[in-house]
């Protein structure tokens, strides 16, 4: 699906201005169609959880859709983005013409109503919701409505970040000084109930590119100033960790500050490669099995 040419400088699943023209064209085509976008959005959501609630897992203990906003979200947008491609049906074809004259379709994640990180699409001014029922189970799969009476704000730094995930998640947040070289773009460790292991926040593309974009220096203020994780959740996580991410010394938290300010001065933040090789650093943590002798816990 096109993004028009003055979204382009917008974070990835970054929430949208909603221009005169964008509110113009959800008027147009989409203002009084409503019912019908949610049945069919229904009907995409029928499709993608036929597959999903057989391949995930439980998510913190509790069956799916829980705490699936993420997965399913991606499925519905990369199915639609199938479908418009034919266009066949009536909303197909009202969200075709929408998309030629100009409107967007995008995949938007954040904060909904101060309460909990959410994935959803935005479709022009309309906020669409296509995982309604992965916090609360009882509420109906999809909801749309219009954006700015919608509740999804964009996550302005890593405080409202960590504010979220402790509210959310009863996440307790430390700084990074366990991985130094993934802190720049993942400068926190999260420890949350239920949750089978720590885990470095935010993989996530916004937050990736949120780090990104003042060449790392909120990141590295946070890794400076915030707590350090404790020494046997610093030694549990070590114990998961491939040999080569690990700190070189006892002095974690000065390597990862050390790590921000190198990649600024390699204007990392612009090199997608680089960016690319942390991912993917991240990734190989995460599917390392535990090691016998872990290293030293990181201050």
């Amino acid at each position: 699906m096109t993004i028009p040419a003055e979204m382009i400088s917008l974070l990835p699943q970054q929430i949208a201005p909603v221009d005169p023209r964008q509110r113009a064209l959800t008027e147009t085509y989409l203002a009084s169609r409503i019912d019908a976008l949610a049945r069919y959005f229904l009907g995409l959501r029928a499709e993608i959880d036929a597959q999903l609630a057989l391949s995930l897992p439980d998510a913190a203990g509790k069956a799916y859709p829980y705490g699936r906003c993420e997965e399913i979200t991606r499925e519905v947008y990369a199915l639609l983005a199938t479908r418009l491609r034919l266009a066949e049906t009536p909303v197909e074809r009202w969200l075709h013409e929408f998309i030629a004259h100009g409107g967007f379709v995008r995949s938007v994640w954040g904060v909904l109503r101060e309460q909990y990180f959410q994935n959803a699409l935005q479709v022009g001014g309309l906020y669409v919701d296509v995982a309604n029922d992965t916090v609360d189970v009882a509420k109906p799969p999809v909801e749309i409505l219009p954006l700015e009476t919608s509740g999804l704000l964009a996550v302005r730094d890593l405080a409202h970040f960590r504010r979220t995930a402790e509210a959310y998640w009863g996440a307790t947040v430390y700084a990074n000084h366990v991985l130094p070289s993934l802190a720049p773009l993942l400068p926190m460790v999260s420890v949350s109930p239920g949750r089978l292991r720590p885990g470095l926040q935010s993989a996530c593309d916004y937050m990736i590119a949120l780090m990104c974009r003042d060449g790392f220096e909120q990141a590295e203020a946070w890794l400076r100033d915030g707590p350090p994780p404790p020494a046997e959740l610093a030694a549990e996580l070590l114990n998961q960790t491939p040999a080569d991410l690990r700190p070189w010394t006892e002095r974690g938290g000065d390597e990862a500050v050390a790590a921000c300010r190198r990649a600024r001065l390699g204007a990392c933040a612009a090199d997608d490669r680089w960016r690319q090789a942390r991912v993917l650093d991240y990734l190989r943590s995460l599917q390392s099995p535990p090691v016998a002798n872990p290293a030293p816990s990181a201050g």
